[in-house]
């Protein structure tokens, strides 16, 4: 059976352009956006193709889901594009790991760039309530400096988050949860 989504990859981006399919990604899982809508609304009628992340745009491949197409219109083999995905983004593997893992426990991972860090992390999704988690992902052989956890502790308190440390300690996942603290 053939995916029932089509994204097409132009340089780095993943634009899904039949907006029915992109307002349905949207509505069933907060995948990708409309293009030039920085806080869209469940339920809105999208006016505008949308655009995936790449974790968004793998995980979905991978679920047999998308199939994403070249500028010229031709397939891209899920190995292919993984391929891409590692090229263009620093630590993409890693990150994947752990979008890949909170996705099929049914949380909604979204970038988290607002906060400094990799994922902003939904129970229910963007819109619905506020993400109760902010994760930074850290490289196995990653280091973090002490201040910088102090500065996201801080930050995660004052947006009421909780932060997430994620890394792959012998070849298995861990998330190390920092509570904030309330007086």
């Amino acid at each position: 059976m053939a995916p029932k989504y089509q994204a097409q990859l132009m340089g780095r981006r993943i634009i899904v352009w039949d907006i029915d399919q992109g307002t349905e990604l949207y509505s069933n899982g907060f995948y990708g956006k409309p293009m030039g809508v920085r806080k869209p609304n469940l339920g809105d009628e999208f006016r505008d193709p949308s655009e995936l992340s790449a974790f968004e745009a793998l995980y979905l491949l991978e679920k047999k889901k998308l199939s994403i197409v070249n500028e010229d219109g031709e397939n891209i083999p899920k190995t292919d594009f993984s391929k891409k995905c590692q090229e263009f983004y620093m630590n993409f593997e890693s990150k994947m790991n752990v979008y890949r893992y909170l996705r099929n426990l049914g949380y909604i991972v979204r970038p988290g760039l607002k906060f400094g860090v990799d994922f902003a992390v939904y129970m229910k999704g963007p819109g619905l309530e506020h993400s109760p988690y902010m994760i930074q992902i850290i490289e196995k052989d990653g280091k973090i400096d002490p201040i910088e956890l102090v500065r996201a502790g801080r930050l995660a308190t004052t947006v009421r988050k909780n932060f997430v440390l994620a890394s792959t300690i012998k070849k298995k996942l861990h998330f190390f949860v920092f509570n904030r603290y309330k007086p």
